[in-house]
């Protein structure tokens, strides 16, 4: 599913950037994207995903930890205290 999304995110960008359709075909396919990305279904996915990915970092980083650089590890430390003071996700913000 993965390379299947890059692979149309990369057509689509490709589309944009080598058309010469004109700026009404443009700002008809952005009105289209802007669609897509407002749509609850799209959302929830995508912060699905992101939190699983988080989750996964953290594992990662969890399961490494020992054998980090201590410049690398305290970095790592660093990060997520400052993630926990703030109490916010990257991407949960609503804009």
């Amino acid at each position: 599913m993965r390379y299947r999304l890059t692979f149309v995110s990369g057509l689509a960008v490709g589309y944009v950037l080598g058309a010469r359709a004109g700026r009404e075909r443009y700002e008809q396919l952005r009105k289209a994207v802007r669609r897509i990305a407002e749509n609850p279904a799209v959302r929830n996915a995508g912060e699905a995903a992101a939190l699983s990915g988080r989750q996964a970092a953290a594992k990662a980083a969890d399961a490494v930890q020992d054998r980090l650089p201590s410049p690398v590890s305290d970095r790592v430390r660093t990060v997520r205290d400052y993630r926990a003071r703030a109490g916010s996700d990257w991407g949960a913000e609503a804009h």
